[in-house]
């Protein structure tokens, strides 16, 4: 059942809370989900030339994502215990529920004047990846099931007690609570979470954010998503894999004035469209109006940054001890350590033992994950400058090259030795364009030149900058320091919120120049481009998400706990007769 909220005002939050609730007789069933995650082989290798075995490892949720929920009820894990051969039923009421709802547990039967432990059962999301020295690898995810200590009860002298609470924000699904004496359970019930959904705002101009929110999604593969349409176009998907089932994204207004409508859906991928005849019936979504008040113009284009988080993850991508002289004990530090290209940083080093001509130079990778066998990219030192070191000290503002986002190593080099190195990270930004005087004209967008000759094909055909465009004419969105790994090197592309394909920047050394054609009425279009899983080379099992837009990567993606900065890009267009 779909009950939709009702609200007058539009400044404030809609919230419709959506109950799926299929009434059983008989006993609730006892099950635990489980995450699917299988022996993770590679199926088809791609290679650096220094690339090592592939090794999963389990990334844990960095700190300061914003608005997570703590661990359920005490957050304390529960002590080991074991279930009794005659086990009684708790009364739960109600069986099932969402955020907040009322619970009633109540046990009778049991020891008289004993005190009791009540637990819940829950988990922990966590991503996989194969973090290697010139890549990294985005190998799936996987849940941890535990429990925890809700409360301490006492029995009265019948041997029964009453305990009240509400649902917690959690991960969705049938959650076992236990009654347990003396590490053993000896009561057993459960309640099912259900999901809730709502947006704000509920109104605005084309262009406006809408931030959509949706609870309870799964600690399990099938249970684990959520596909978000609009007008019935598949816009991206959300997780909550470190965020307890919270999945919290934003999508503009776009079309014509009036009615549209938001949908988030249960999703693997993309949306489940009979999860009512499926196992898993409960994992409902929900639907509610938008009303495009006006066209204002187009907006802008802008970049949405992800939140700033502590990196879980020690290894940075390029960074390793091969060609580090293992005696030195110099130390080099940046007085920036994160922008994008042409960023000007001052490189500091202390305790060089070695004297002479040192060479500066940029660690990065060359090659492709298309047309390649066997190795398919290699190390690359771009110089940066040459430094002449006679007291062990070197101070030098270098720029950053026009070259591939994310990590990189800037290396000091006495011949082919590496005496220090420091990591630099190259962020993602719009490709702006000059004048012939050096003044800035225009900002991504561009017509497009197809007249294929070198000079256009070295510019990926982006022509002259406009953000105005005839019905059915081709234009470019041109981006740099696009990333290689499997965690940057892809930006989804959604054109009115309905997902038309996306641009990759290895090849191009970052530069990447996106291709669309104008069209719809006249006015204005959103486009968005938001972070890819990519998952076709290499390729492994159990990779789910994979090449469709991650609208909650800005507070869960596996990048993030690496100090990869994927952000979202915002554009949009002005479309003519």
């Amino acid at each position: 059942m779909v009950s939709p909220g009702s609200n007058t005002n539009t400044n404030r939050r809609v919230e419709m809370k959506i109950r799926f609730i299929r009434k059983t007789r008989g006993v609730l069933a006892l099950r635990i989900l489980v995450a699917s995650l299988l022996p993770l082989a590679l199926i088809a290798p791609a290679k650096g030339a220094d690339s090592a075995v592939t090794t999963p490892l389990t990334i844990a949720a960095p700190a300061g994502i914003p608005g997570v929920a703590n661990v359920p009820f005490t957050g304390v894990k529960s002590s080991v215990f074991t279930p009794s051969d005659k086990m009684l039923n708790l009364d739960v009421a109600p069986s099932q529920g969402v955020l907040g709802d009322p619970i009633t547990i109540s046990g009778k039967g049991l020891p008289a004047n004993t005190s009791l432990k009540l637990t819940w059962s829950t988990a922990d999301g966590n991503w996989i990846a194969d973090v290697q020295p010139n890549t990294v690898n985005y190998m799936g995810l996987k849940y941890i099931k535990y429990n925890v200590d809700i409360a301490s009860v006492t029995t009265d002298a019948s041997g029964a007690f009453t305990y009240k609470t509400n649902a917690p924000e959690d991960f969705g699904g049938i959650h076992d609570i236990y009654a347990v004496q003396d590490s053993v359970a000896i009561s057993h019930g459960g309640f099912q979470q259900m999901r809730t959904y709502s947006i704000s705002p509920t109104s605005g101009p084309v262009g406006t954010p809408i931030t959509v929110t949706y609870t309870a999604m799964g600690a399990s593969l099938y249970t684990g998503g959520g596909s978000v349409h609009w007008d019935s176009n598949y816009a991206g998907e959300m997780q909550g894999v470190w965020t307890r089932g919270t999945g919290k994204v934003v999508i503009r207004a776009s079309g014509a004035v009036g009615t549209h409508y938001v949908e988030v859906k249960n999703a693997l991928n993309a949306a489940y469209l009979n999860v009512i005849q499926s196992p898993i019936p409960f994992t409902n979504g929900g639907m509610m109006k938008f009303t495009v008040t006006k066209d204002a113009g187009a907006p802008k284009p802008y970049i949405t940054w992800p939140s700033d988080v502590s990196p879980t993850v020690a290894q940075r991508t390029t960074l390793s001890t091969a060609g580090l002289d293992p005696n030195t004990k110099a130390v080099a530090t940046l007085s920036v350590s994160s922008g994008p290209i042409n960023t000007k940083t001052m490189l500091n080093v202390t305790g060089l033992t070695s004297t002479g001509s040192h060479q500066i130079v940029w660690s990065t990778v060359v090659g492709n994950r298309v047309n390649c066998t066997g190795t398919c990219w290699a190390f690359d030192a771009l110089p940066l400058a040459t430094v002449d070191v006679t007291n062990g000290v070197i101070n030098k503002e270098i720029t950053i090259p026009d070259n591939l986002g994310g990590w990189h190593v800037i290396q000091i080099k006495k011949g082919d030795v590496i005496e220090a190195q420091i990591p630099f990270y190259l962020k993602h930004s719009i490709m702006p364009f000059y004048d012939k005087s050096g003044k800035q004209i225009g900002l991504g967008l561009a017509k497009a030149d197809l007249s294929n000759t070198a000079e256009a094909i070295s510019r990926g055909q982006a022509g002259a900058p406009s953000t105005t465009f005839k019905s059915g004419e081709e234009f470019t969105i041109s981006l740099k320091g696009v990333g290689w790994t499997q965690l940057d090197n892809t930006m989804g592309v959604t054109y009115d919120n309905s997902y038309v394909g996306y641009g990759c920047g290895f090849n191009s050394n970052g530069y990447t120049v996106i291709h669309l054609k104008a069209m719809g009425a006249p006015g204005t279009h959103i486009i968005d481009l938001n972070p890819i899983l990519y998952t076709n080379q290499p390729s492994f099992p159990n990779t789910p998400y994979g090449m469709l837009p991650v609208l909650s990567a800005g507070r869960d993606f596996p990048g993030l706990a690496l100090g990869y900065t994927v952000p979202s890009i915002h554009f949009a267009i002005t479309v003519t007769k």
